[in-house]
């Protein structure tokens, strides 16, 4: 059964039907919470208990795995700052796997054995400057400036029970209300045990560790058609990028400032609900 977490800086709560209720525990990191798996269940049966939720071929298109700096990571209700600069603004709403156990390299993670190294789940958006990604092919900086990973509103624990139903969860973004993403995790290009299985050929992974898992179809980047793209590789570098971002600057769908987007993951049912962001694009402060 998934229990769902809230953090705030009086500390630790679990989100009953009634409202948040008081955990009492003393870790002050995701990973310290996950350290003392005794405690923490038991500090949430007291809480209930006082209280009476893009179509390529993984045979053919290797996985690609790449870091977000830690200091992307903020809240899921606050701002999405633009730094000065950078244009091209997209979203990319992810389900996030919370590790909860050591992952050594090399390390085989089955679909039956998934519960041993994930103990959480979370709703992120991964926010990425596409230009910054695409000319300097520097996915690092694309993604990890501030704010350009907000997490939650939930950290929600499950059991193998939640993780068997990965599948039925529905992924679904909007901007201004408008629906750019809708996809379940069961159209994943990769599912979350070979993930990792891959991941840990050369990465080891802790306690508090978070790897996001891709994202469903809908962003506002879009590839060029097939024809035009193999017209275009004949093209100088300089001049092909000038060309395709000349394209890309006609879509409404990149993210300016004042949109509001808000993402959630849950299932059909509501049986696993990791809640919703409430996020707002907003222009670099002086």
């Amino acid at each position: 059964m998934s229990t769902r977490l809230a953090r705030t800086t009086d500390g630790w709560w679990a989100v009953t039907p009634t409202g948040l209720v008081g955990l009492g525990l003393p870790a002050t990191t995701t990973a310290g919470l996950l350290a003392d798996p005794a405690a923490l269940a038991a500090a949430i049966e007291a809480a209930h208990a006082d209280a009476t939720d893009s179509g390529f071929d993984p045979d053919a298109v290797p996985p690609a795995f790449f870091r977000k700096a830690s200091h992307s990571i903020t809240g899921p209700a606050g701002d999405i700052i633009r730094p000065d600069g950078v244009g091209f603004l997209d979203y990319e709403v992810e389900l996030g796997l919370v590790i909860g156990a050591d992952l050594p390299v090399g390390t085989t993670v089955t679909e039956a054995d998934l519960g041993r190294y994930v103990a959480a789940l979370v709703v992120a958006n991964d926010v990425s400057a596409r230009q910054v990604q695409l000319v300097k092919t520097q996915f690092y900086e694309s993604k990890s400036y501030p704010t350009f990973t907000p997490v939650g509103p939930w950290l929600t624990l499950v059991d193998a029970a939640d993780l068997a139903r990965l599948g039925s969860l529905r992924l679904t973004l909007a901007v201004n209300g408008q629906v750019r993403q809708d996809g379940t995790a069961a159209d994943m290009i990769v599912r979350p045990a070979q993930a990792l299985t891959l991941l840990s050929r050369f990465q080891p992974m802790a306690p508090g560790d978070l790897l996001l898992t891709g994202t469903p179809g809908g962003t506002a980047l879009k590839a060029p058609a097939k024809i035009a793209g193999l017209a275009a590789g004949l093209l100088p570098p300089a001049t092909r990028w000038k060309l395709f971002f000349g394209r890309q600057a006609a879509s409404p769908r990149y993210l300016r400032d004042g949109d509001v987007i808000t993402a959630t993951i849950a299932s059909p049912d509501g049986r696993l609900d990791l809640g919703t962001q409430h996020t707002t694009v907003t222009g670099k402060t002086p």
